[in-house]
């Protein structure tokens, strides 16, 4: 970020990444732990991911107004336009993954009164280890302007896509082989979706990490590992 006569706005935009480190920091953790909850039924944990969720809204309503003061004070040019803008984008994708968070928190307290199949919950926990890691990363390049680690990232979204697909076919095969598997799998179901998603939001914030560091996103279509579904006919 370059460095400008008046001291106080470099201030404000190191203020206004902080806020979104943080809040990547907070929507990180409310991911894991509703993995965790759902892995050992616990509803203690998802109840916190629940309430915590309240704590990744208020660093989103304390990015735009943030965004708005230094748009409305500061009259940014290039790069530091960039920044700001891209700083709205992120925080929303950040507030979209907290909730996804907290819907699978939620679904976890209802699929621990049931007997989901075991391997169907090791399959949404395997997924949800994928996006985990690749939203850790995604916040490292954010932090530190690495746009190459942001490209890594956003090309995983194609194996996150396959993985998900596989568990969408394997959830309707339980649902079918055994009626009272339906209930837990279609929880399953949607938790995956959820976390499917996420990983959407994921690879979005990688190319804005790209667009606020040299001007422009990735130049290749993004590899979507989940077409087949929808070849066959298929929806998630």
């Amino acid at each position: 970020m370059a460095e400008h006569t008046l001291k106080r706005f470099d201030e404000e935009l190191e203020r206004l990444s902080a806020t979104i480190s943080e809040m990547g920091g907070l929507a990180e953790n409310l991911l894991a732990q509703s993995l965790v909850a759902m892995r050992s039924r616990d509803t203690e944990i998802a109840e916190k991911v629940i309430s915590d969720d309240a704590r990744v809204d208020a660093l989103d309503t304390a990015v735009q107004e943030q965004t708005v003061k230094l748009l409305a004070l500061r009259q940014p040019m290039a790069i530091d336009l960039r920044v700001i803008l891209s700083s709205i984008k992120i925080a929303a994708a950040l507030e979209r993954i907290a909730d996804y968070a907290k819907n699978n928190a939620k679904r976890s307290i209802v699929l621990a009164q049931t007997t989901p199949p075991p391997a169907a919950v090791s399959g949404i926990d395997r997924l949800g280890r994928l996006v985990l890691v690749a939203l850790k990363d995604v916040l490292d390049a954010f932090a530190h302007g690495d746009v190459d680690k942001a490209h890594d990232v956003w090309q995983r979204d194609e194996e996150i896509d396959q993985v998900y697909t596989g568990l969408f076919r394997e959830l309707l095969t339980y649902m079918m082989e055994d009626p009272r598997t339906i209930t837990a799998c279609s929880h399953l179901m949607f938790m995956a979706k959820n976390i499917e998603r996420a990983g959407d939001h994921v690879t979005n914030i990688a190319e804005l990490v790209s667009f606020r560091t040299s001007g422009h996103g990735f130049d290749e279509t993004r590899p979507k590992g989940s077409a087949a579904l929808y070849a066959a006919g298929n929806t998630p």
